[in-house]
């Protein structure tokens, strides 16, 4: 399964800059990953972890703005179209560097 976190918060004073770059820190040490700009997606091995993950991101959401969260499987997720630009591949995605010991 995989979480996608879209968010829309406001810049507009001091205050909204640093809620804004708290979260957004919050969810790179939480393992998630910039899919675009106020996208972020990450891994869960399933319905449980989603869940608790969901609920970590809600324990901890900015005061103001917009939070959005969407589950969807990782066939749904591959079944991704790109409409303008290409797909970029990260080693992080992939376990093709995977030492199982």
């Amino acid at each position: 399964m995989r979480i996608m976190v879209f968010f829309d918060l406001p810049t507009i004073t001091l205050e909204d800059k640093r809620e804004y770059r708290n979260f957004r820190k919050f969810l790179i040490k939480k393992g998630f990953l910039m899919v675009q700009e106020s996208v972020y997606s990450k891994i869960a091995l399933n319905g449980t972890a989603a869940k608790a993950i969901v609920k970590t991101i809600k324990d901890n959401r900015p005061p103001k703005g917009l939070v959005q969260m969407l589950v969807v499987t990782e066939k749904q997720y591959a079944g991704m179209e790109y409409i303008v630009g290409e797909e970029k591949s990260t080693i992080l995605d992939s376990d093709e560097r995977l030492v199982i010991l």
